[in-house]
């Protein structure tokens, strides 16, 4: 039966995931109750099923709102006014799923946060507003 051709956003059409895993975010013993590789791992798959990019870095700076998440949009998204979503607390798989799907949908300028996820986005750090300001 031959496979129906499905349509994926790669590199600059798709919004990328960055996951934190630097001094706190990702460590067991700062947050034991979660599960930090089956984290990635959820990502990993909602990327390769729906297109988005997954990468890890080490620390992005909000310590105390680990584990961080930054959704950085398409090109698309930038060009439709949406910005880089820091995302704190994502410690279950309820607010992981969100991210997937939101990544799914387009990201920033492209699609809506889920509402409850929504309520977990943080201040980037100043160092990350001052970068940004940087590049425009």
């Amino acid at each position: 039966m031959p496979s129906t051709p499905r349509t994926s956003l790669i590199g600059s059409a798709s919004c990328t995931v960055v996951v934190c895993r630097g001094c706190c975010c990702g460590d067991a013993r700062k947050n034991p109750g979660t599960d930090h590789a089956w984290q990635l791992e959820l990502l990993r798959a909602g990327a390769a099923e729906h297109g988005f990019q997954v990468r890890t870095t080490d620390c992005l700076g909000p310590c105390d709102q680990a584990n961080v998440i930054v959704v950085r949009p398409s090109a698309a998204g930038r060009r439709a006014g949406g910005r880089a979503a820091w995302i704190g607390f994502v410690m279950d798989n309820e607010a992981t799923e969100e991210v997937v799907q939101w990544a799914a949908a387009g990201g920033p300028g492209v699609a809506e946060p889920p509402l409850t996820l929504e309520l977990q986005f943080i201040e980037p750090p100043r160092e990350a507003r001052v970068r940004s300001r940087r590049r425009r």
